[in-house]
């Protein structure tokens, strides 16, 4: 096991270095000054302008700016700064915690409500129900996540507020702690449920036509028994494959919705530094991003043997 996790992570640096060499190349490729930029509507003096673009070393070759940055990365665990000289990991630290925290809420209204929906359907197969509930799924992919997000703003953010009096789901900012994330984590859950319920109602659907689990019936074991102890267990494998690689889509796609309900988080930032051209806040997020990728799909990987017995890792 030990030898497995390290091998993975040795792979990990080749990914690592081509998406943050794949993204650095299409920031650069943008157009505008980023220089010009960063003084807004005015006319930087050209002076000024030139003495930046030799700090920033925005004059150097591409690769030879990639070296810049990412040396700095692997070898000082140095993020640079923006074209403001802010350090790039104290500016996201507090957004990376935002985002963070949006996104497990997400996952967690996502593993709740996908598994739970696709369990119920899974086992009303051919029944209003599972009608009702693929008919619900369909809906929920097919509306963009801007008008899920308004329209849940309105209905529960504002009305239910004057229909009860009580503000449940607060629909900007993070003032009410842990309640400030429950409307925004089902907007960006939404895709995800719908998605998670289909794929848990055709696993579960497969595997409880297998014949082990006609024998299991067979021998007389408890219906709850056959589902939950040997139905559901390994139907999880793909659900949990789904899951590890949805928490960095979570994060990553945040854009919007931290936009809808003013969060600032790390995808409000990411729209910004792309519009300023900044690299290496750019380039820092995506390396946060891909390293969540990575150690999610390990601890997948790392599952699979939890799950199913006859995996093993040498």
């Amino acid at each position: 096991m030990g030898r497995y996790v390290i091998r993975r992570l040795i792979q990990a640096i080749p990914v690592l270095l081509g998406a943050t060499l794949l993204i650095f190349c299409i920031v650069f490729a943008l157009p505008g000054d980023p220089i010009a930029a960063l003084f807004g509507d005015k006319r930087p003096d050209p002076a000024v302008a030139e003495v930046l673009r030799e700090q920033y070393h925005l004059n150097d070759p591409l690769l030879l700016q990639y070296w810049h940055y990412i040396s700095g990365v692997l070898f000082r665990g140095d993020f640079g700064v923006n074209f403001a000289d802010v350090p790039v990991s104290e500016m996201l630290a507090g957004k990376f915690q935002v985002t963070l925290n949006l996104a497990l809420t997400a996952l967690i209204i996502e593993a709740l409500l996908g598994v739970g929906l696709g369990l119920w359907a899974a086992l009303r197969r051919g029944r209003a129900t599972d009608t009702a509930i693929l008919a619900s799924t369909l809906l929920l992919i097919s509306v963009p996540t801007l008008v899920t997000g308004f329209v849940l703003q309105l209905v529960l953010g504002v009305q239910l507020k004057q229909w009860t009096g009580l503000d449940i789901f607060p629909v900007a900012g993070t003032f009410a702690g842990l309640r400030s994330y429950l409307l925004p984590g089902f907007v960006l859950a939404g895709v995800s449920v719908a998605y998670l319920t289909r794929l848990t109602r055709t696993s579960l659907v497969e595997t409880l036509r297998a014949d082990y689990i006609r024998t299991a019936i067979a021998k007389g074991l408890p219906r709850r028994r056959v589902i939950g102890r040997h139905g559901l267990r390994n139907a999880l494998i793909p659900l949990v494959t789904y899951l590890g690689a949805d928490l960095g889509n979570l994060m990553g796609g945040a854009v919007i919705t931290e936009t809808i309900f003013n969060l600032q988080g790390i995808g409000n930032q990411l729209f910004t530094s792309v519009y300023l051209r900044e690299q290496p806040v750019v380039v820092g997020i995506v390396t946060i991003l891909v390293l969540i990728y990575i150690l999610a799909n390990l601890i997948v990987d790392l599952l699979y043997a939890v799950l199913d017995p006859r995996i093993r890792y040498e």
